[in-house]
């Protein structure tokens, strides 16, 4: 079976290339997008990619990818540090979480040090800019092969 992996991004992530390019990089959402695809193809998974602002709409997608997906690999932006609703909707969710952050929020503002996504996630990659996002897909294609060689 092949492995199904959600991408969902949060607020402001649309403006990458655009907002900060000192913190974020000069790399566009569609750039990232556009690699996340190519890798998925040539390593034989499915990737579902997304963005909103909306912290609602995460937790319906969240709800979604229930018994639909193998893993969630969630960047949810500053909702990292502020939704506990994002952390109750990844608490219902079975599958695996990796949570993804360009920047290296430990070395930014304190408010940026708590992360409520870091209390349901498997895994935290963070700190390397846009090909944090490869590292992750890897990652997550990875855990979907070992969980399903457990079931096995």
């Amino acid at each position: 079976m092949t492995a199904r992996i959600l991408i969902l991004n949060g607020p402001n992530l649309n403006l990458l290339g655009l907002r900060e390019p000192e913190i974020y990089g000069a790399d566009t959402l569609a750039d990232i997008e556009a690699r996340c695809a190519d890798a998925a193809e040539r390593r034989g998974v499915r990737v579902d990619f997304r963005q909103t602002n909306h912290e609602g709409t995460l937790v319906d997608w969240i709800h979604e990818a229930r018994g639909a997906v193998d893993v969630v690999i969630l960047n949810a932006g500053a909702y990292t540090h502020t939704s506990v609703a994002i952390l109750d909707a990844l608490r219902a969710f079975e599958g695996k979480v990796i949570e993804l952050h360009l920047s290296n929020t430990h070395r930014r503002e304190e408010f940026r040090h708590l992360s409520y996504v870091s209390f349901r996630a498997d895994g935290v990659i963070m700190g390397f800019g846009a090909p944090g996002y490869l590292m992750a897909l890897h990652a997550a294609a990875d855990m979907a092969d070992a969980d399903r060689d457990a079931r096995a």
